[in-house]
């Protein structure tokens, strides 16, 4: 077997044009490393940017090019004023150069300092009579860390069953476990996983990761039953089939331990909210609706069209017709016109499931939550779904989003979601960056954002090639910043970043400038740059979300048990010796309970009547995130009743059941959200938050 050829390494004009068109050269996965991106990356890379590099002329020419613009260019095509001070991008600017201003708020001003916050429109004529526009992004200069310190559940929403859910978890779940978290538990937030719009088709992907659409829910989540017109549907008879079946989903995922199905739970919803369409809206309700269409504009109405025309013609728009993979052309125009009821549908949907997160973030600040409903922010989207069918012109054809090789995965990871153009968004002044912020901030009180280190870059792997082939590219990081500032404090919403794994130095710094959260997790908390042990308490950040764990990660539970270790042996995913594996999990979780009970945290089973050892651990664990200083602390629900099972299995596809199984007891057996409200274990971890704060 003949050996890979080693990657050509790039010239230096390659080097250079790169690395004005904002793609690294090099990246270091150590301080004491250097790796140097190969010439086929940079030069596909530099293609996705629209600059061409394929020989060495075209590279010396593209080079040329490049640095005659940057030093003819007034002004960079987003600029960002923190708190009213003038932009540093203004420095540089001829002496005599006048600016015009002109506001969000329909102002015109002739100086950038003391703006209002908005995203602003900045024209500069030099005295030699060159002019550039500008969008002036004016923020905030950081967010306000939360009020006081909170603790509050995770859940993987589709995960949580109610007697009254359809067979996987809705939006009449969420509103239940938070009015009854903030009233009966004093919890102050409910994380979710993302909510966004699913790529439909037989079998769906699963996870909500990989959605179709950021931009908008996915009608999945609804309460069918909580949509007003479902009441004054004439044909009771399907609706009580519909019912009927529904009622089968549930009690086989209850009751019999069969997987969340979907699809099937899909199937029914729509059939029924078809029969909930045909219901005409009363004057009021149609009054609200028309003003959603309003407010949501083009962005909806292409996200509906996408819905139809996958009806009609499969859920990947790179397969359909020519002409209507185009969002503007002439038979896309047509197709709209043929399908605007179901575009209305589709359009509806949205609305309704919309209504129904805003109302269960509602009744979660009515239950006491200083926060409410944390809702999450996929790092990307399907490459053949709605967002990339009707933002073309944003994302980078031909590349997909991953992740270099590091320790954990010596292959590098390509997760299949095209990235957006930084020099196309930053031309639009950020534009659907910040539609997307504004339709999430709708419904939430917090955003976690997966992989924030996506605002700074992004690995981008070029089509065909593998993910070690790949190379970082940069966003103007600043001004992601500031929209995300911006369309936060606007919201007087939260934002937590997902800052796990490698870190590029100075990130979380300027997260933290800007009042954006972190995301610590007990086990991987130690002191790595000293003795390598567990990280005492004291030594954790403040400005943080704390967990014992994540939806990607081991329960506590089976992390204690060594669990984790023996399901990755029986689904052939251990690259070591098990026993070595073993040993090392084993030798892991006895310094943290060692470091536990040194604390006096771990309390034996004397922490209550029928209190297992198990128990006992898990709760000592919690005392101990008490102990730190991070103003939020997250319980993840399924560890609150002994579930051993990971929601999500990483480099698994089949092998596991990733993101269909239901949250379970330390047997397997289904917990619907009735029987957690009733749980004696769930309310004594609780209590031990409860009382954790209050001293």
């Amino acid at each position: 077997m003949t050996a890979p050829r080693p990657a050509e390494p790039p010239g230096e004009d390659l080097r250079r044009l790169a690395e004005l068109h904002g793609v690294a050269a090099s990246y270091h996965p150590s301080p004491d490393r250097a790796v140097t991106a190969s010439a086929t990356a940079l030069t596909r890379t530099l293609a996705a940017l629209g600059v061409d590099a394929g020989n060495p002329e075209a590279t010396r020419a593209a080079l040329a090019d490049r640095r005659r613009a940057l030093s003819e260019r007034l002004l960079p095509p987003t600029v960002v004023s923190w708190d009213g001070t003038t932009p540093r991008a203004l420095a540089g600017l001829p002496a005599g150069t006048r600016l015009r201003i002109e506001t969000e708020q329909g102002e015109t001003r002739s100086t950038a300092g003391q703006l209002p916050p908005g995203v602003h429109r900045l024209t500069a004529t030099a005295p030699d009579g060159r002019t550039a526009q500008a969008h002036l992004v004016a923020a905030p200069p950081r967010l306000p860390a939360p009020a006081g310190r909170s603790y509050g559940l995770l859940v993987q929403l589709y995960s949580l069953l109610s007697h009254r859910s359809w067979g996987m978890g809705d939006a009449g779940d969420l509103t239940e476990l938070a009015a009854w978290a903030g009233r009966s538990l004093g919890a102050g937030f409910v994380q979710v996983n993302p909510l966004h719009a699913g790529v439909p088709g037989a079998p769906t992907d699963p996870s909500p990761y990989r959605p179709s659409s950021r931009r908008f829910p996915d009608p999945v989540h609804l309460r069918v039953e909580d949509v007003p017109e479902f009441a004054y549907v004439q044909d009771r008879a399907r609706v009580r089939a519909l019912a009927e079946q529904a009622a089968r989903l549930r009690e086989a995922v209850l009751d019999k331990g069969a997987l969340i199905d979907r699809d099937a739970v899909w199937d029914l919803k729509r059939r029924a909210l078809e029969l909930v369409h045909e219901v005409p809206l009363g004057p009021g309700r149609r009054a609200a609706y028309r003003d959603y269409l309003a407010e949501q504009g083009r962005d909806l109405e292409d996200h509906a069209t996408w819905c139809a025309l996958a009806e009609a013609h499969g859920p990947d728009w790179q397969r359909w017709p020519a002409g209507l993979r185009d969002p503007r052309s002439p038979q896309t125009a047509r197709a709209r016109d043929e399908l605007t009821d179901r575009i209305d549908f589709h359009s509806r949907l949205a609305w309704l499931t919309d209504s129904q997160l805003a109302a269960a973030q509602r009744t979660a600040r009515e239950a006491g939550m200083p926060l409410g409903i944390v809702h999450d922010l996929a790092v990307g989207v399907h490459p053949g779904g709605a967002d990339a069918w009707a933002q073309q012109r944003y994302f980078a054809a031909g590349m997909s989003v991953g992740a270099p090789p590091d320790a954990f995965n010596a292959r590098g990871q390509d997760w299949g979601l095209p990235p957006w153009r930084p020099d196309r968004l930053a031309e639009s002044g950020y534009a659907p960056f910040r539609g997307l912020l504004r339709g999430l901030f709708r419904y939430a009180g917090a955003l976690r954002i997966d992989h924030v280190m996506g605002l700074f870059r992004l690995w981008w792997v070029p089509r065909g090639l593998p993910p070690t082939e790949g190379a970082y590219v940069r966003h103007d990081a600043e001004a992601m910043l500031a929209v995300l500032v911006l369309e936060a404090a606007r919201a007087g919403a939260v934002v937590i970043g997902e800052d796990l794994g490698t870190v590029e130095p100075g990130v979380r710094e300027q997260l933290r400038e800007r009042g954006v959260l972190g995301t610590s997790v007990l086990w991987f908390e130690r002191d790595w740059d000293g003795d390598g042990r567990p990280l005492p308490p004291e030594r954790w950040r403040a400005d943080c979300l704390a967990t014992a764990t994540t939806h990607d990660l081991p329960p506590t539970a089976a992390r204690l048990t060594g669990e984790h270790v023996e399901l990755r042996d029986r689904l052939g995913l251990s690259t070591r010796d098990v026993g070595q594996e073993r040993a090392e999990a084993a030798a892991d979780t006895g310094e943290w309970l060692a470091l536990l009970t040194r604390l006096g945290l771990l309390r034996g089973t004397g922490g209550g009547p029928g209190t297992s050892q198990e128990e006992a651990e898990v709760q000592a664990v919690h005392r101990f995130l008490l102990r730190t200083p991070a103003r939020m602390i997250g319980v993840w629900l399924p560890d609150a009743v002994g579930d051993r099972r990971p929601q999500n299995l990483p480099g698994t596809w089949d092998q596991y059941p990733n993101w269909r199984l239901p949250i379970a007891d330390a047997t397997g057996r289904a917990v619907p959200l009735e029987e957690l409200a009733d749980s004696a274990r769930l309310r004594a971890l609780m209590e031990v938050l409860r009382e954790g704060r209050t001293r």
